[in-house]
């Protein structure tokens, strides 16, 4: 039966209104304000144009913030992926415990992260957190973690890592289920029965697809890292764990200069419009198994 024109129209019809309504209506209204010098609360704005957007790569700030975030990002996803993958196979090996090791490492990913950093920040307090309790147990010197620019942003990418790994290796999980066992009964006729060498030649491969969800998901979830910044570090010490999104919350609700968080979140949106587009050119490229 052939569903007629306007019958598809009326179908499409809901959807088509939430999408205006919620995506592309403030997408609009962000992009219009990024083009002003508009204040909250002010009664009037004037029209700058492309002023906010220079002033953006001007700002030390904002360059600061950028650099964090990526690297925040790179160490997050890359960290995500090696432990989630690693898990993923090791859970997979050993049939007895799965459901208990599943729930345990996928709880962080379950659980609310500013709680969870409230919880982090006295596990990383400089004197009777249980870190440097254990450090000094070791005969290490502590370290005030969370307010030392050289390991502040690493100590939240660990955070980042703890939280984000269980999902990659949930993700992980399934991808490994889709993998027919019977390719490795063929693999061992053929001589490869190492597991490295199984990994290498038939399950690495395999989870092409599945690897490349996983960075993706990754990368866009560290780009929006938020929480911990402003419960742990409000961006400090000296702008060292400053990223994109603290940003844009502290020009825009502190110092309440819409016009230029507006041209910040512009940014932001087309870093995540690329990270999409990186995944969906990746995936014309045929990343499954042949």
């Amino acid at each position: 039966m052939r569903i007629k024109t306007s019958q598809l129209l009326l179908l499409l019809t809901p959807s088509s209104v939430l999408l205006v309504a919620l995506l592309i209506l403030p997408l609009s209204a962000v992009a219009l304000v990024s083009l002003t010098d508009w204040q909250f609360g002010a009664s009037t704005l004037n029209w700058v144009g492309m002023n906010n957007y220079l002033n953006l790569w001007r700002d030390p700030v904002f360059r600061q913030s950028m650099a964090n975030t990526l690297l925040y990002l790179f160490i997050v996803t890359s960290g995500s992926l090696l432990i989630g993958l690693g898990t993923a196979l090791l859970i997979e090996a050993d049939n007895s415990l799965r459901g208990f090791y599943r729930s345990a490492y996928f709880l962080p990913a379950a659980s609310t992260l500013i709680a969870m950093a409230i919880v982090w920040q006295f596990l990383l307090h400089p004197s009777i957190g249980l870190v440097n309790q254990t450090l000094t147990s070791l005969g290490l010197a502590p370290r005030n973690w969370l307010q030392d620019g050289q390991t502040a942003l690493y100590a939240l990418a660990a955070i980042g890592i703890w939280q984000m790994a269980g999902l990659a290796m949930v993700l992980f999980m399934a991808g490994l289920k889709g993998i027919p066992k019977d390719l490795y009964h063929a693999g061992a006729l053929d001589g490869i029965e190492h597991p490295w060498e199984r990994f290498t030649r038939i399950t690495w491969p395999l989870l092409g697809p599945t690897t490349l969800f996983v960075v993706t998901i990754c990368a866009i979830r560290a780009l929006q890292v938020f929480d911990t910044v402003h419960a742990l570090t409000q961006g400090g010490p000296n702008k060292q764990t400053e990223v994109l999104l603290h940003t844009i919350y502290s020009e825009g609700f502190s110092f309440f200069r819409m016009g230029y968080a507006s041209a910040m979140t512009v940014v932001f949106v087309f870093a995540i419009f690329v990270i999409t587009q990186v995944q969906h050119a990746a995936m014309e490229r045929r990343t499954h198994y042949k």
